[in-house]
């Protein structure tokens, strides 16, 4: 699923070294759902820790209604500042972590 922070992050070099591995094509899907969800979770905890009680329930809201609808950029923005790069260091942080760990698998 697409959302609104998609434009924001990173994750295609991770999608990359799963088909380098000697992994079946459901075993690649499942990790990239993995990865999908990891992220989403990683940026919301990020965003829904910088917002008041009432913010985040309009967030909640907001995603729930419409969770591509660029305009939640523009709420947060209002709301975080500097919330982009907040997003997009969640993010990478987490993809980076990722790469260590599959680097430790191919290893084994």
């Amino acid at each position: 699923m697409n959302y609104f922070y998609t434009k924001y992050i990173v994750v295609e070099k991770l999608i990359e070294e799963f088909h380098q591995m000697d992994l079946s094509k459901d075993e690649q899907h499942h990790l990239a759902l993995l990865v999908d969800s990891s992220l989403h979770h990683a940026i919301l905890d990020e965003i829904l820790s910088n917002l008041s009680g009432q913010d985040k329930k309009l967030f909640l809201k907001f995603l729930k209604d419409d969770p591509e609808n660029e305009k939640l950029m523009d709420f947060l923005k209002d709301k975080v500042e500097g919330v982009e790069e907040k997003i997009k260091k969640a993010a990478d942080d987490l993809v980076k972590e990722m790469h260590q760990d599959m680097k430790k698998a191919k290893e084994k």
